[in-house]
């Protein structure tokens, strides 16, 4: 349940203004880069970090990590291409700068705003089911208390009726012990 609400809360707080832009790269981290580039000792592939436009969410960590994802760069030619989430980073393995230049960077790019489109789609229709849930639950809820205020306690007339008579029948019946006291105490018989 709390992931659902942590969703919604998050899906509220986009369309409110806050976090809206689409997940994407913003920047190569050149520090983390080889020291030998550009040299005769440059290795060929290595591990590229670029620096996420926003701190991802966790179901776009999930799909980046994904089998689309790795489906994806080998049919784009990238087949050995290995991509990891390290908080606000996206570690890219077995490449070079060249190869992200030359298009690597733009088959990154499309996946990152097609799989934050689609966490955004779901989590909008998440945040309308609930939405839509909350409303019949309350209309429920609603139904259920005015069916209850509508039940009165009353008595019916036949039963006031009855009563009326049970409560003749009773005195009739005492009526006769009365009389019937009154028998054996003596003076009847004489």
């Amino acid at each position: 349940m709390y992931g659902a609400y942590r969703s919604i809360m998050e899906t509220q707080t986009r369309t409110s203004g806050a976090d809206v832009a689409a997940l994407g790269l913003g920047s190569v981290l050149v520090g983390s880069l080889p020291a030998a580039l550009l040299t005769d000792h440059a290795p060929e592939r290595y591990t590229v970090e670029a620096v996420f436009t926003r701190r991802p969410e966790r179901d776009e960590v999930t799909e980046i990590l994904g089998s689309e994802t790795r489906d994806r760069l080998a049919r784009a030619g990238y087949p050995t291409v290995e991509v990891t989430v390290s908080d606000r980073r996206l570690e890219i393995a077995n490449t070079n700068l060249e190869e992200l230049r030359d298009g690597l960077a733009e088959v990154l790019a499309n996946r990152l705003a097609e799989i934050t489109a689609g966490v955004r789609a779901r989590q909008d229709a998440a945040a309308v089911k609930f939405h839509d849930a909350a409303e019949s639950e309350q209309a429920r809820a609603a139904a259920v208390a005015a069916l209850a205020e509508s039940i009165a306690f009353h008595v019916s007339a036949s039963a006031e009726s009855s009563g009326a008579e049970h409560d003749q029948a009773a005195g009739a019946a005492k009526d006769r012990e009365r009389i019937d006291s009154w028998r054996t105490e003596g003076g009847h018989g004489r």
